[in-house]
């Protein structure tokens, strides 16, 4: 003999499938539009991220900015859909990309004597490990664009070979490694103030 369910157990049930159901949800609407976890593919960023590190990307914040720019600095590590540049040349539209933001609009860059300068100045930039084995002739970042750069900048496929990178193309900003667990933590920008 089967001992029919209660009014009570009945609705007990049903709250729980909607609470589950609303967790989901949360959970899904949470990665899509605030924080998202991804990992690192390649050795572009060296040494502040390895291959197969974790980290988290902040999203939010592009998507709600009225001046685009105006959430990003120079020194923030940026993930990105590749460029139109990128795509011509068979990159998959949607693939993500990860850089640091060197440049501003209205920033003037140029690679002289294997360092980055910005404005006529020596960028100060303490996770590089080795001077760039590359030239670059002095650029001026145009209005809503960024110029971005791989922390490994002799093996990284940046904007110095493909050009500005329209701030539209900006999925968010990395701001936690969480694997591995001896890397746990912020994401080393500077100490320094990157804006001057």
């Amino acid at each position: 003999m089967t001992n029919p369910t209660t009014p009570s157990e009945a609705a007990s049930g049903k709250r729980l499938w909607l609470n589950l159901i609303l967790w989901a949800l949360l959970a899904i609407l949470l990665r899509w539009v605030v924080i998202e976890p991804r990992w690192i593919p390649s050795g572009s960023m060296l040494p502040t991220l390895e291959l197969n590190d974790r980290i988290l990307v902040e999203k939010l914040r592009p998507r709600i900015s009225r001046s685009r720019h105006g959430h990003l600095h120079r020194g923030d590590v940026v993930v990105f859909a590749p460029p139109k540049q990128l795509v011509a040349a068979g990159y998959d539209p949607k693939a993500a990309l990860i850089k640091r933001v060197v440049g501003l609009p209205g920033d003037e860059l140029a690679v002289e004597e294997g360092v980055l300068r910005r404005n006529g100045a020596v960028v100060e930039e303490p996770w590089l490990t080795e001077a760039m084995t590359y030239a670059m002739e002095p650029v001026t970042v145009p209005d809503d664009a960024l110029w971005v750069m791989g922390d490994n900048r002799n093996a990284s496929l940046d904007s110095h070979l493909w050009g500005a990178l329209p701030e539209t193309n900006v999925i968010g900003t990395a701001i936690w490694r969480y694997w591995p667990l001896n890397r746990f933590g912020p994401l080393r920008i500077s100490a320094n103030n990157l804006d001057g």
